[in-house]
């Protein structure tokens, strides 16, 4: 009766241990789903990493329980058809799934289909790249943005005992010129337990061309940001929206109203299981108010300016330059292949962000062949033929020139400056800040233009190539046209070192430029004078030819 008693006593143990176990890995595999975050979609590497943890756990549980079994009876377990068996092969099969999977979907198979995932163009430098106006070009990079987000935030004494700026910086064009966007993240756990309620304040705005740097105020704070933790952190809010998406590298935007959103590229998997990533969605999410809108790639918004990462490009450049004639082409020979150089800046084009890259021969003969634009929302790439030196040896060029100054180059930005390929780099001293500017001419790299000012560089630059016969003044032949009237507003201005004057007439709302080197009677024309000028129309100032008094 007793032994009846314990046995059964036994049997409820033994089912206790059983589901307490179920239980436990139950509860494992959602905690580690709830922090890793890992989609659930057999193209990601992430979802079989957490199948092969979760298989595994099961199989050390189920061999814990067996732990006082002598080998010849784990060895008897393993032949006959118990749960043991059967989670070692279930793991054992995922595996071997993975590693086929891995092979089939790698460039060693499929070098055509990778070679083919971009389409390139080939690009006309004058005609898709026109000189753009010195106040639409981003003079700063991404670590001169932190520098200036910083000391912003230090001047919100307001804020900065709670707050301090993300590290995400992500340039975009707003109001069409080139900024930088950031949002403030809490300064530490406990300032997020003061302040989630109210959520983030506030954003950093920083003009790339002028280094004008706002802390932009919302009436709403933002809810969903990196910063945020549990359900809010946007992470974990997109991947509970969106079970199966794979995202991309993250970026933080503002819509032409101002809004802050996150910008969600989807990955998309054209060859085999992991292999020939793209973007093949984005998803918008609403920082403020958590809406999310999910778009095909073909159908973002146009304000939306970072859909491809510049790393995503380059690599599949990557593959369209080294994988014309195949692998194993690529490894030996390497005939014919081409790849993009060490690193890439930004450039604006109507109202887009493209991604500018320099392309070399894989060989490593020490120039660039060419350059590419990659369009960071729509994957739209151009190729432009044009052999010169390498970013590198371009800021080494332009480092030499103030060598005793010790200043360092910035990666370069493509230009073009009077019809010239033309790099324009920025020169730091070792605490970051911008002192000179530099201008470096592709082909002819020893050509190097300095200057404290863009304009001054652009002056200097332009005075080499044209004293070494490398440039030639192109022919005006706009036609000279005359205006008489009263002046108006007569203003000295000092540009590039030379002072310049604006004459404007009375009920005109044109611009007249006269540089005193060029015309020293100016400085006796004077408001209320009567004058008859000859000019040629130049856009929103106009180039004098002549003035006279009445």
């Amino acid at each position: 009766m007793n032994t009846n008693k314990s046995s059964s006593n036994l049997a409820r143990f033994g089912k206790t241990i059983k589901w307490t176990t179920i239980a436990g890995v139950i509860i494992f595999a959602g905690l580690y789903y709830y922090v890793a975050l890992p989609p659930i979609n057999i193209h990601s590497s992430g979802t079989w990493s957490f199948i092969f943890l979760i298989i595994a756990v099961v199989l050390v549980v189920l061999m814990f329980r067996k732990r006082n079994m002598k080998p010849a009876e784990i060895k008897k377990e393993f032949k006959k058809n118990g749960p043991i068996k059967y989670v070692f092969w279930l793991l054992a099969a995922s595996v071997i799934v993975f590693i086929i999977g891995s092979i089939l979907s790698s460039p060693i198979v499929n070098a055509k289909k990778y070679q083919e995932l971009m389409t390139v163009q080939e690009g006309n430098f004058t005609e898709d790249i026109t000189e753009l106006s010195f106040d639409k070009i981003p003079l700063l990079d991404r670590d001169t943005a932190e520098l200036l987000g910083d000391r912003k935030m230090g001047s919100m004494v307001d804020m900065v005992s709670q707050f301090e700026a993300d590290s995400i910086y992500s340039q975009i064009n707003y109001a069409d010129n080139p900024v930088r966007v950031t949002p403030l993240k809490y300064a530490s756990a406990i300032k997020w337990m003061t302040n989630f309620g109210d959520g983030i304040p506030a954003y950093i705005r920083i003009n790339m061309a002028t280094q004008n740097t706002e802390l932009v105020k919302l009436s709403e704070g933002m809810r969903y940001t990196q910063a945020d933790h549990f359900g809010r952190n946007i992470y974990r809010y997109l991947r509970f929206a969106h079970p199966t998406y794979i995202y991309g590298e993250l970026s933080f935007e503002i819509d032409e109203e101002g809004v802050p959103y996150y910008v969600a590229p989807v990955k998309k998997f054209n060859i085999g299981l992991f292999g020939g990533e793209t973007i093949g969605r984005v998803v918008l999410c609403n920082a403020i108010t958590g809406e999310l809108e999910d778009y095909p790639i073909e159908d973002v918004p146009q304000w939306i300016d970072r859909a491809y990462s510049a790393d995503l490009l380059m690599k599949l450049f990557d593959y369209y330059g080294t994988l014309k004639h195949g692998f194993f082409n690529s490894i030996f020979s390497q005939r014919d292949c081409l790849e993009t150089t060490s690193g890439y800046n930004y450039l604006a084009i109507d109202d887009d962000v493209w991604m500018y890259t320099g392309v070399t021969s894989v060989n490593g003969d020490q120039s660039n062949v060419g350059f590419v634009l990659s369009n960071l929302r729509t994957m739209e790439t151009r190729y432009y033929t044009c052999e010169g030196a390498t970013e590198t040896s371009a800021m080494s060029s332009a480092e030499g020139q103030v060598q005793d100054l010790a200043y360092t180059a910035t990666f370069p930005l493509l230009l073009n400056i009077s019809g010239e390929p033309t790099y324009f780099l920025v020169l730091k001293d070792a605490a970051g800040l911008v002192k000179k500017y530099a201008m470096v001419n592709v082909q002819k790299y020893q050509v190097v233009g300095i200057g404290d000012s863009v304009n001054a560089c652009r002056q200097n630059y332009l005075e080499l190539m044209l004293s070494s016969g490398d440039m030639v003044i192109a022919e005006d032949t706009r036609e000279v046209k005359t205006a008489r009237g009263i002046v108006e507003t007569a203003a000295g201005v000092v540009l590039g070192g030379n002072t310049h004057y604006y004459i404007m007439l009375a009920n005109s709302d044109a611009i007249y430029d006269f540089p005193v080197m060029d015309f020293p009677e100016i400085v006796g024309i004077k408001e209320g004078d009567s004058v008859t000028i000859e000019y040629k129309e130049g856009g929103s100032v106009s180039t004098a030819v002549s003035i006279t008094e009445k």
